[in-house]
């Protein structure tokens, strides 16, 4: 995992959840690259984003969604 401080210079196209609230409070996600995803806060798109692995972040969202973190969902 890395990072980086701003995330506008990043060459993707960030999206987010369709569950998203008008407010724009929630993170955006885009792809780097065939293994990386950058992770942002929607609401500082110009602030850090992390940089994810795609392997290990798949796994913690299909872990979440399993319910494997003590019922959170």
């Amino acid at each position: 995992m890395s990072h980086v401080d701003d995330a506008s210079t990043l060459p993707v196209t960030w999206w987010k959840s369709s569950a998203s609230a008008a407010q724009s409070d929630c993170v955006e996600c885009g792809i780097v690259d065939a293994e990386t995803i950058a992770v942002r806060d929607s609401k500082n798109p110009q602030g850090p984003a992390l940089l994810l692995d795609r392997g290990p972040l798949s796994a913690f969202v299909s872990a979440v969604a399993e319910g494997r973190f003590g019922g959170i969902k």
